[in-house]
């Protein structure tokens, strides 16, 4: 069926890049009354880019609505719902590998995917099996299907990633500023040293609904960074997203010839933490390989708890097990090397391997007795490290978690039942029961609406440089930006882990406070609605990109002082496809006529 669009109107408004006014249209239906309507859903943090996208669209001759929601839950339920049009959203690739900027969101069935493509779904799974120097084709031919032919998404920018902090209170060289790991709390340390054991240090962060402090249960900016302290991983990213052993639970990792199998030897100087009587005390429970094999072999299961929300980055792994031979270690050789696994593991150690232990009453470093892992994966897929230096790959404790989560996963009921990780088990007041273990720096005390409070795992490698400088961590729960600024300008708050450019002036005016920036991981986008049955833009690609084509990326960068970067899609960071998006009021035109001619 055809749908009525005055012809001249629409070529007077899209060619002319504005409305047209009534008295110049010769028939009798104004543009405004022609125009299509457009709904845009943003959280009040995206307002700016809504205001933009929305001055855009109205210029191109479409009738826009801003739905603004106050956070993320109520954008989610609006979301939920299929209540708009175009969502607008914003992705951070923090492991620092492609396969993670695209599977969660675009692959069927991911955990954030509102589309069913099987075209996209072969192309991702191709690239994770090609090396970088194969995959950028597969990654540009995945891009082109998901902007160029289908226009699912439509880009906005690449964002600088900066943090600002208080240099007369913080030592600036203990403070880290990674592209793609979250912010990490050990290094810091105080200006004044002796403030290391007295004075908290005080972080913010938007959100203060925590998904939760199970670390495979979430995968947003409630959690994240929070997670990312609480739980030591088997590997971890450097600040420029090179995959390293430092400051997590291994001496060393190696990729064995064929990319299938990936081997870690385990370190023995971290124990899990507990709160008791609000001090944070080592339980003498050793974070072991059978803590490292529960945990991933749930981080991939599915089923393995309800609302699980990270499994998809974990599909990978096929099996994970403790390797007791050493001759294993002998016979397999370094991928791209004649170099034995077994030599490669002990590359740096004080004590060489002298027996392979199972049991972790046996392990003894000092004296040669390790734990040694072994990840097959299911696939030759190297992208599986990235992975495991996700928050979600955190190890926790086989013994606790099993302890709590005692219920029925298939018959859970979240209004009685508490999991492991549960936000309620660490809000002050009736519900408070901490059952937390923690295996990384820092293990959560306790919540309220207005904050959380942290202190240090005293089991965590205590008497080296990895243990933790701060005894202390208080993260304030302040939703709207600009506020946290102003806590930050007024000493209220020691360092700003998230800044948007435009506040950057602001920053530098002050001569208390150091801003660091670095080119991110993290792109805006806006995704359509294509999950909604009868919603036009579900159901007509040429709506989409004629909505495409009006946004114009270089009047955004614009609004931001020209500190934002070109994007096409979540990949832009990371692949360099060549592909680019450029308004078009040609196009424009091109496809909405097509889509009132459908």
């Amino acid at each position: 069926m055809k749908k009525f669009l005055s012809k001249a109107v629409l070529s007077a408004t899209l060619l002319a890049g504005a409305i047209v006014p009534a008295a110049a249209n010769l028939q009798t239906a104004s543009a405004q009354d022609a125009a299509i309507p457009v709904t845009i859903l943003a959280q009040s943090s995206s307002e700016q880019n809504a205001n933009i996208v929305r001055d855009q669209l109205t210029k191109a001759g479409f009738q826009v609505d801003v739905s603004l929601q106050p956070d993320y839950a109520s954008f989610n339920a609006q979301k939920d719902a299929g209540n708009y049009d175009l969502a607008i959203s914003s992705w951070t690739t923090v492991t620092g590998n492609p396969d993670y900027a695209v599977r969660s969101l675009f692959i069927s069935g991911g955990d954030y995917s509102i589309i069913s493509n099987p075209e996209v779904d072969e192309l991702i799974e191709l690239a994770a099996s090609q090396t970088s120097e194969e995959y950028v084709e597969t990654y540009k031919q995945l891009e082109e299907v998901l902007v160029t032919e289908n226009a699912y998404i439509a880009p906005l920018y690449t964002s600088l990633k900066a943090q600002a902090y208080n240099h007369e209170v913080l030592n600036g060289d203990s403070i880290r500023l990674s592209k793609s790991r979250a912010f990490a709390w050990e290094p810091v340390s105080y200006n004044d040293e002796s403030l290391n054991t007295t004075r908290p240090l005080v972080l913010t962060q938007e959100m203060g609904d925590l998904t939760s402090l199970d670390p495979i249960k979430g995968n947003d900016g409630s959690i994240n960074q929070l997670n990312t302290n609480m739980y030591v991983r088997l590997i971890n990213l450097t600040d420029d997203d090179q995959i390293t052993s430092e400051n997590s639970l291994s001496h060393n990792f190696v990729i064995a010839d064929g990319n299938l199998d990936y081997y870690f030897i385990l370190r023995d100087d971290i124990n899990f933490a507990k709160i008791e009587d609000g001090v944070a005390v080592d339980t003498g429970d050793l974070v072991s390989a059978e803590d490292v094999i529960f945990s991933l072999n749930r981080a991939k299961d599915p089923e393995s708890v309800p609302d699980h929300r990270t499994y998809s980055l974990h599909e990978h792994i096929s099996e994970v097990s403790v390797v007791e031979d050493i001759a294993e270690l002998e016979a397999a050789v370094v991928s791209g090397s004649d170099q034995t696994v077994k030599e490669a593991l002990e590359a740096g150690l004080e004590t060489p391997i002298a027996e392979l232990v199972a049991a972790e009453a046996d392990v003894d470093n000092a004296a040669g007795n390790y734990q040694v892992v072994k990840l097959t994966a299911t696939e030759p897929f190297p992208q599986v490290l990235n992975y495991l230096g996700h928050q979600s790959a955190g190890i926790v404790s086989e013994q606790q978690v099993s302890a709590i989560n005692t219920y029925d996963v298939a018959a859970y009921d979240p209004n009685s039942d508490i999991a492991y990780g549960d936000q309620r088990a660490i809000t002050e007041g009736s519900t408070y029961d901490n059952h937390l273990w923690a295996s990384g720096p820092y293990i959560l005390v306790d919540k309220n609406d207005y904050q959380a409070n942290f202190v240090k795992n005293p089991a965590y490698r205590p008497d080296t440089d990895a243990d933790a400088n701060i005894e202390a961590v208080t993260v304030r729960f302040i939703g709207d930006a600009s506020s946290s600024l102003s806590a930050l300008r007024a000493g209220e708050v020691d360092l700003l882990y998230s800044l948007s450019e435009v506040n950057y002036p602001i920053v530098e005016g002050e001569t208390s406070l150091t801003l660091q920036s670095i080119p991110s991981n993290g792109v805006a986008y806006m995704l359509f609605n294509t999950n909604t049955p009868g919603r036009p833009v579900s159901d007509s690609v040429n709506l989409r990109k004629a909505i495409l084509y009006a946004i114009n990326q270089e009047e955004i960068n614009a609004a931001y002082q020209g500190l934002k970067l070109p994007a096409f899609t979540t990949l832009s960071p990371l692949v360099e496809t060549g592909n680019t998006l450029v308004a078009d009021p040609a196009k424009v035109e091109e496809f909405l006529t097509n889509y009132i001619n459908e």
